[in-house]
Parts: C-alpha cells; sequence; structure tokens
C-alpha cells in the first residue's frame, strides 16, 4: 500500500481546482455576453418588435448555462474532497504520532518530544524523569474478562496516570500494558518524583470497575533520572525499563529507582538464559536426588528429584539461579521434561520399592496436556507409574482451578500419586484439600527449620501433621537438618521427613553407588533399615 502524503495528495487537486474555476469563471463572462444579446432581443419583442430569435443564440445559451451549472457542481465536489483530505490527513497525523486507545503518544513521539524536553531541561539546568509503568498480571484480565475489557482498562489507566502526573508531562503508551511518562523536575528535589511514581503505584493498586466487575491490578514503576543517567532520552528510557522489571521482579506492585547494578543483573541473566537454551538439549541439566526418609522406621523409602545444571565453566549451579529464568522464558517445559527423562532412565531398575517425587512448576499446570506427556515419558523410559509422585505447590492451582482438577484427575487415573507441596504457604489450603484427591501433603521448610526455636512454627506444624493424620494424608516435612527436629517431627505425627540431616542431594551416578552399597538395586537383596546402613 502506497500512503500519499498532504503534499503529494493536494497538489493536483489543488491545481485541478484552478482549473475548475478558470472554466467556470470564463463560462459566466460567456453567459454574460449571450445572455445580453438575447434579453435585447427577447425584450424587443415583447415591446412589439418582430425581430427573429436566432436558434444558434438560444443553443449557445442554454449549452453556456449547462456548463456553468457543470463548473459550480465540479468546483463544490473539489471542496468538499480538499476538506475531507484535509480532515484525513490530520487524522493519519494524529495516527503517526499518538495511540489511539489512550490518546497518549506513541514511542517514536515519545522519543521526539522527549528529545526536545530533555534538551530544554538541561539548558535550564533541570533534569528530567522518566517513569515506566508496567501493570502486573495484564494478561489475566485479558483471559478472564476479554480483550474489550482490558482495552477499557488501559483506557481508564490512562486517565488515572494522567491526573497525577504534573500537567506539562509527556506521556506514551508504549504498547501492551506498559506506559512511559517524562517530566522536568529539580534535580534537587528528588523526593518530588518519587511523590508521583508512589502515587501511581498506589492509585492502580485499588480496584477499577469495568463493565460492572470490580478488577484488582498493581503496577510496577520504575525510575531513570537524566542528571544521572546521561545520554540521550532512548537510553533514559532503556534505564527506567530495567528498574520496572526489578520492581516486578522484587514482588510487584512497588517502584525502584535504577542503578547500575540492575544493568549487570540483567546482562547476567541475559547470558544464564541463552545459556540455559543450549545446556537443555546438551543434557547440562540433569536430576540429583534427595532422599526421602520414614521417619517411624528409618527406611528410605525414595528420592525427591532437583534440577541442578553442570555448567562447563561455572561448574554446578543451583535451581535458585536458572529455574525463574526457565519460567519465565517459556523453557521450564522442555528442562522438566528432559530431567525427568534422565530421572526415569535412572530409577528404573531400583528397588520397586523406592519412589521418586517430581516438582511440576506452575506454569507447566496452565497446559492442558500435560498429563499425556507425562505419561509418554514413562512409556518411552519403561518407569512404572505407581513409583511416580507429582508435587505440586498451592500458586499452581490458583489461577484455574478447573484445569488443575482436571490434570489432577488424568494423573491419578494411571496411577501417578499426588502431593500438596508447601503446604500452609498459599491462600486457601483446606479449600484445595477438599478440591483435589491428593496423596500426601508436604510441609514448607520454613516452618520445620523454625520448629526449636519458635513456638508458633511448632504448633503450625502440629496442626498440619494433626489435619492429615483426621484425612488420612501422610505428611512429609522438608528441611530436616539435625537429629533434634527429627525427634519433633516424629513426635509430632509426621510420617516422612527429608533434609540435608539424611544427606545433601546426589548425582544420579552417586545415588546409584549408593543404592548399590545398600543393595537396593533391582538385582539386589531389596531394603534395608537405614540404621543398619548407617552402623555399616
Amino acid at each position: 500500500m502506497v500512503e500519499l502524503t498532504p503534499r503529494a495528495a493536494g497538489a493536483p487537486a489543488a491545481e485541478l481546482g484552478s482549473t475548475t474555476r478558470i472554466v467556470t469563471a470564463a463560462a459566466i463572462a460567456l453567459f454574460v455576453l449571450l445572455g445580453g444579446s438575447a434579453l435585447d432581443i427577447l425584450l424587443r419583442r415583447w415591446l412589439g418588435a418582430n425581430d427573429p430569435l436566432d436558434p444558434m443564440l438560444v443553443i449557445a445559451l442554454l449549452l453556456n448555462v449547462a456548463l456553468i451549472l457543470i463548473g459550480w457542481r465540479r468546483h463544490n465536489a473539489l471542496v468538499q474532497a480538499l476538506g475531507n483530505h484535509e480532515a484525513a490527513s490530520e487524522r493519519l497525523r494524529l495516527l503517526s504520532s499518538c495511540d489511539p486507545l489512550t490518546g497518549f503518544l506513541n514511542r517514536r513521539s515519545l522519543v521526539e518530544e522527549g528529545s526536545a524536553m530533555l534538551h530544554e531541561a538541561t539548558r535550564r539546568g533541570r533534569a528530567v524523569a522518566l517513569v515506566m509503568l508496567g501493570l502486573d498480571r495484564f494478561k489475566t484480565v485479558n483471559d478472564l474478562y476479554g480483550h474489550a475489557a482490558g482495552d477499557a482498562l488501559l483506557a481508564r489507566v490512562g486517565r488515572e496516570i494522567a491526573e497525577i502526573l504534573p500537567p506539562v508531562a509527556l506521556v506514551a503508551r508504549l504498547g501492551g500494558d506498559e506506559f512511559a511518562c517524562a517530566f522536568v523536575f529539580d534535580p534537587r528535589e528528588p523526593a518530588m518524583v518519587q511523590r508521583i511514581a508512589e502515587q501511581l503505584v498506589s492509585r492502580l493498586a485499588q480496584a477499577i470497575e469495568i463493565d460492572g466487575q470490580q478488577i484488582h491490578i498493581s503496577a510496577s514503576v520504575g525510575i531513570a533520572r537524566s542528571d544521572v543517567e546521561r545520554g540521550s532520552i532512548d537510553a533514559l528510557m532503556r534505564a527506567a525499563d530495567i528498574a520496572m522489571y526489578a520492581a516486578k521482579e522484587a514482588g510487584r506492585n512497588r517502584s525502584a529507582w535504577f542503578d547500575p547494578a540492575m544493568a549487570r543483573a540483567l546482562h547476567a541473566r541475559n547470558e544464564l538464559e541463552n545459556g540455559l537454551r543450549g545446556a537443555i538439549p546438551a543434557g547440562h541439566i540433569v536430576p540429583y536426588f534427595e532422599q526421602q526418609i520414614d521417619l517411624a522406621s528409618g527406611r528410605l523409602y525414595g528420592f525427591e528429584v532437583l534440577a541442578r545444571w553442570e555448567h562447563p565453566v561455572h561448574g554446578t549451579i543451583g535451581p535458585d539461579r536458572f529455574i525463574p529464568i526457565a519460567e519465565q522464558s517459556g523453557l521450564i517445559a522442555d528442562l522438566s521434561m528432559a530431567v525427568m527423562r534422565q530421572a526415569f532412565l535412572a530409577a528404573r531398575d531400583w528397588d520397586p520399592a523406592l519412589t521418586i517425587s517430581v516438582n511440576i512448576s506452575p506454569w507447566q499446570f496452565r497446559d492442558a496436556w500435560l498429563p499425556q506427556k507425562i505419561i509418554k515419558l514413562l512409556l518411552e523410559t519403561g518407569f512404572p507409574a505407581h513409583r511416580l509422585e507429582i508435587e505440586i505447590t498451592e500458586s499452581a492451582l490458583f489461577d484455574n482451578l478447573s484445569l488443575a482438577q482436571s490434570i489432577v484427575g488424568s494423573l491419578k487415573n494411571q496411577g501417578i500419586r499426588i502431593a500438596l507441596d508447601d503446604f500452609g504457604t498459599g491462600y486457601s489450603s483446606l479449600a484445595h484439600l477438599r478440591a483435589l484427591p491428593f496423596d500426601r501433603i508436604k510441609i514448607d521448610r520454613s516452618f520445620v527449620q523454625a520448629i526449636a526455636d519458635h513456638a508458633d512454627s511448632a504448633a503450625i506444624v502440629s496442626a498440619i501433621a494433626s489435619l492429615g493424620a483426621s484425612l488420612n494424608l501422610p505428611v512429609t516435612a522438608e528441611g530436616i537438618e539435625d537429629a533434634e527436629i527429627e525427634a519433633r517431627l516424629r513426635a509430632l505425627g509426621c510420617a516422612r521427613g527429608q533434609g540435608y540431616h539424611y544427606g545433601r542431594p546426589m548425582s544420579g551416578a552417586n545415588t546409584r553407588r549408593m543404592l548399590a552399597e545398600r543393595r537396593m538395586l533391582a538385582t539386589g537383596a531389596g531394603a534395608v533399615d537405614l540404621g543398619q546402613r548407617r552402623a555399616g
């Protein structure tokens, strides 16, 4: 499609309009000349004279009148067309510089006008604050209420932002749910910028009514200032954008000033993400196995599978560094399946009494095909479904409980057991216990590790153990680090435990070596009492 500018399209139209005016004027002059002669003859005939009426004169006069009418209509049409073209050109100019939904500037216009603002502020000894605002979990609004409601919400958010900012601020919608605001301030009073950022966060944390629905959102805000982050308006926007994502990672619903350390952390994160993309297919993300112990008998009954990145340069990297990156970058499903495949292959010839537990990310619980993928993996590796336990956290149930029920039901139908991980840290634990057929409860390590020093933690653990007993759900305690905590948990009624007290997580090779020594491979003599194994 070729876009016509006002200049290119208007010039021919203007020339044609001038030609039409000339022709019309000539026709009018000719009409005056011919009409005078015709009127003179008609007047004399009316007074009684017998002058003949020239037919050619009448025809010429009629043609002249027709020419005048055609020219006049053509002139009016051209005037209207030119007016419509000017209006369309103005609309095109507005569309090219503004966001049609909110009326704010777009990115290109913000850069142009922001550059002028930055230049003028520098000349006057002032500074420009660039505030980047992103809505938290906006995609959920579109999913739950529809895109029309999402657009209405963005328009409403735009009005809320405009009410808070100074009158001369530049405001732009950069696309999606991100907004940018630029305004001049006294560099000696940065508190003024902080107040505006806090007002934005506070205002957008309140419920907004759209079509009768109370929609709860929040916003994360990043701030950069030109007197510190010197450079172009583009550089200022990048700094504020980095600060905004730092605010999101810190928990959302807050503001953060840009710090150079944020840029370094972002660079390191990008390096990890790029490395992760190659590490998963290369088999560098491997399973480690943490022992799970029956507290009453001391027997080893299974392992929890933990992911480790065996980096060729940086050595072994813990999951706390790369799992969040895998979730945010959409790599978590591939990573999880790759680790499960290795774990199933490693454990299929262990003692048949040993189980393995695999933690599933909340991101994976948004995939309705998850059960089929796990079952396919079990069939391909030959690992028995009844020896697998899937651990899910309450956050995986919060977004879509009906989908979670469907996934859990499909897994249970294959003989796979389900455990509720990190119990007690969610929003509606009892409701979830009633809604889903769990086989086990796992107490979060934060309660277990504080049990010796804090009476409230001990009370929580005791209550969870009693709840598990009443529902016939065995309780596993995570994070057991010494014999004293183990004894307390046993006395409180916890059935099973895991933690560093029983050994650090081990690689597949070391786990297999340990099981061979304890005669717990499929060809061995079977499970041996853990106390006897320790003595041996």
